[in-house]
């Protein structure tokens, strides 16, 4: 069978643990021998980013600006036991974190859907889609723990250093903790831009939630820029496709949310985002089953799965078990770089390939063959990795000489 050639390469991002082992088991089983895989390789694994002092992480960031398109493998973000474990002489800093300030962009999540997998909650029919606010919050923000008794302060200097506001947040003693966090009018808009024209590209209803009554100023600045650009935007677009944008607070979105039968697109700040994309992805079954896009307003896309490094499984291999990891969201990641990149670069049978190589997971899924997380849930016996892997490519390669 004759490869299928790429024009320009996409920014490949490899990871850490177990899932940088199932990431070069993909590429041997499912790409290399169907694509002429052209990739820009950077190593974001733990130790190189210790050796480089993490600068490896903005060169891929740069890279997939540059290259329009990257697909990433999962990192480790360093905690104390990670920074005595690896010996690092930093506690890095989140890549995820650090090339979603780059990029400027919002991370769309969406389950992926299988026919023998029946969502927890039973109402739901249509997956439900997270636009998560990538940037700021309590992901940029400066944290105190006072050693002593005393009082905290939320002070704004203009440039030349001039105190224009101060406003004293509360006595604290010792053992208490602060936080100050932020975000800019450039990301909110720019969130709100990717999160209405994503809505139009798909078609479905746009959900965004906030908590503007307790939040009186920093969510209701939120609150006002969706409200400004849909009536002043993307109005007419939305009325014409017969789709509806509706504001709600966090609280009464969620249980809406668990009403409904899906098919919407619901966007939240960055740390509801990061919770909610979890919770959604259990409830249609696995976080493993989750896709997840990085998409910056100039158009520049990054393709990851929504899950981790899978440490527990990792520990297990290295111990020289089987293990059953559930490799469908890495998979999802690079058909969406791919299915991108051919579409950009105009060569359909690349997007084709990767359309075939997603229905070939899914039939697979629906057929029985499933990894340890799906097993209990469709009362299947569960497959090694490999196993999965070799299924899913004997079913893509019979429907691509058809």
């Amino acid at each position: 069978m004759e490869l299928i050639r790429m024009k320009y390469p996409i920014a490949e991002l490899d990871g850490d643990e177990m899932t940088r082992i199932v990431w070069k088991q993909i590429k041997e089983e499912l790409l290399l021998p169907f694509v002429e895989l052209k990739t820009e390789y950077y190593d974001l694994g733990l130790p190189n980013r210790e050796a480089t002092r993490d600068e490896v992480t903005i060169e891929a960031a740069e890279a997939i600006k540059r290259l329009s398109v990257g697909v990433k493998c999962a990192t480790i973000t360093p905690n104390a036991q990670r920074v005595e474990e690896y010996g690092l002489s930093n506690m890095w800093k989140s890549p995820n974190g650090t090339i979603r300030s780059i990029l400027d962009g919002t991370v769309f999540r969406r389950p992926i859907i299988a026919p023998n997998i029946a969502p927890v909650v039973s109402c739901w029919k249509k997956p439900i889609t997270i636009a998560r606010h990538a940037f700021g919050d309590i992901y940029k923000a400066s944290e105190f723990k006072a050693d002593r008794k005393g009082y905290g302060e939320l002070v704004f200097k203009d440039k030349e250093g001039n105190v224009v506001s101060a406003q004293r947040i509360a006595e604290l003693d010792s053992g208490d903790v602060l936080m100050g966090q932020f975000n800019t009018e450039k990301s909110i808009r720019s969130f709100a831009h990717s999160c209405f024209r994503y809505a139009i590209s798909e078609k479905e209803d746009l959900w965004f939630s906030s908590k503007d009554t307790i939040s009186k100023i920093y969510d209701h600045r939120f609150k006002d820029i969706f409200e400004e650009l849909y009536e002043n935007v993307y109005k007419k677009e939305f009325e014409r496709l017969g789709i509806r944008y509706r504001y709600m607070l966090i609280d009464s979105a969620a249980a809406g949310i668990m009403r409904s039968e899906g098919g919407m697109i619901w966007a939240c700040k960055n740390y509801d985002g990061d919770v909610m994309s979890d919770l959604i992805s259990a409830a249609f079954g696995s976080i493993a089953m989750m896709s997840s896009v990085l998409v910056s307003p100039d158009g520049k896309f990054e393709y990851e799965a929504a899950h981790g490094t899978i440490t527990d499984l990792y520990y297990r291999y290295k111990a020289g078990e089987t293990v059953s990891v559930n490799p469908t969201a890495m998979i999802f990641a690079w058909t969406g770089a791919l299915a991108k990149r051919g579409e950009l670069d105009e060569i359909p049978s690349l997007t084709a390939f990767a359309k075939a190589l997603e229905q070939a997971c899914i039939d697979t899924i629906a057929s029985g063959t499933v990894t340890g997380d799906l097993s209990p849930l469709c009362k299947k016996e569960a497959v090694d990795t490999l196993s999965f892997l070799k299924a899913v490519r004997e079913r893509v390669g019979r429907s691509l000489q058809t």
